[in-house]
């Protein structure tokens, strides 16, 4: 039996047809599961990639779904896990550093408050200790010119006495013997005997004048000194600034280069005061001597040269029971900046070499931290400076 081959072969190539065109659905379709499965797993991993470099780059608030995969959805698990304690510990190292910086700035604020407590000490051990010093050295020249003084001012009193019982000796024998000797008549002319009658007693005169002032000197050191006053006691405050300006005394008098300095007293009436004498007379001699350094500087002003040198000093006691000082000065004045340091340990506007910066800052410590009181300053360009001390005039417990 025979068969045409074309139709025999029809069959076969139709077969293959269908076979060869399942082959290529088949391939499409594991080519399209393929890509889709791959997209399906490489996705979370895709992301699990981005996470890591968020957290790398310092993002820590990531977090990876889960999905189908329970593979990749433990590394999620794992991957969240540690993301939240890298989270939780960075949080914490956070905290702890802004802990660390609020214990270093308080750590820094009580040095800076130590430091300055410290420099403010030293300046008054060494402002203490020089003003010790210099309370000593006068308190010694007083007592060793007290003597010798007091011995010459007892004298000349009998001395006086003396003199004027032998000139009217001498008055009485004229009366009587007016034609003396010759020789005793060459010996009057030789002397002038007239001139030294009228003469002597004004120089026994002028010498006492002169012992008292030295006396009122002495007394004046001694006040200012107050070696003997360590304790609160009922102290004259007129009596403690008096002594402090005739101590100045030589740099308010007129000189070659300056007109004399005006020292205006407007005191009022006061009580005695119970405080330190000695170390408010010291108080007293800061500021009138920081006054007086700023009238001299004053010359070198234009504003200020053609005012008048004049230290106005005043006295009252107010309503608060406490007694008010204000000096005040015809100087150049203090700017804002300046008014604001001037109580400040080792600041000082004058050259170097002048000053120490000391001054005020322990006036300042005087009054308020061992009297209880206040100091404070006015002052502006061109306008003079004035301090104002007010001290309690009653005692009170003080730190």
């Amino acid at each position: 039996m025979s068969v045409p081959e074309s139709e025999f072969m029809a069959q076969i190539n139709a077969n293959t047809r269908t076979t060869i065109l399942l082959c290529l659905g088949a391939l499409g379709l594991a080519s399209v599961m393929g890509v889709l499965t791959s997209r399906w797993i490489v996705r979370p991993i895709l992301r699990l990639n981005q996470a890591s470099k968020a957290m790398a780059s310092g993002n820590l608030d990531q977090a990876v779904e889960n999905i189908g995969i329970q593979e990749l959805n433990v590394l999620a698990n794992s991957f969240n896990h540690m993301a939240g304690q890298l989270h939780e510990s960075f949080t914490a190292l956070e905290k702890s550093n802004q802990e660390l910086e609020h214990r270093v700035e308080e750590r820094t604020s009580e040095l800076k408050t130590a430091l300055s407590e410290l420099q403010r000490s030293q300046s008054q051990v060494i402002q203490s200790e020089k003003m010790s010093s210099l309370g000593q050295l006068v308190a010694g020249v007083a007592h060793e010119i007290n003597n010798p003084v007091n011995f010459i001012h007892g004298n000349l009193v009998y001395t006086q006495e003396y003199a004027e019982n032998l000139l009217k000796f001498v008055q009485l024998y004229q009366q009587h013997y007016p034609n003396p000797a010759p020789e005793i008549q060459i010996a009057a002319e030789e002397i002038d005997l007239e001139f030294l009658q009228k003469d002597l007693l004004k120089m026994l005169s002028s010498m006492k004048m002169g012992t008292d002032r030295i006396r009122e000197i002495v007394l004046s050191l001694r006040n200012f000194s107050r070696m003997d006053e360590a304790e609160l006691k009922p102290v004259d405050i007129h009596e403690g600034i008096n002594s402090t300006l005739l101590i100045l005394q030589h740099r308010l008098k007129n000189t070659p280069e300056r007109p004399p300095i005006e020292v205006i007293e407007d005191y009022g009436s006061l009580p005695l005061v119970e405080c330190y004498a000695g170390q408010l007379n010291q108080v007293f001699m800061n500021i009138l001597t920081n006054a007086i350094d700023a009238l001299l500087l004053a010359r070198n002003c234009p504003e200020s040269s053609q005012k008048q040198p004049a230290i106005t000093i005043s006295t009252e006691v107010t309503d608060r029971n406490s007694a008010i000082i204000r000096i005040a000065d015809s100087g150049p004045g203090m700017s804002t900046e300046v008014l604001h340091k001037i109580f400040d340990p080792f600041f000082t506007t004058k050259p170097v070499g002048s000053g120490t910066g000391l001054g005020l800052s322990i006036s300042h410590s005087i009054v308020v931290s061992s009297h209880g009181g206040k100091l404070t300053c006015v002052s502006a360009p061109g306008e003079g400076s004035e301090f104002v001390i007010e001290i309690p005039i009653a005692p009170r417990q003080v730190l």
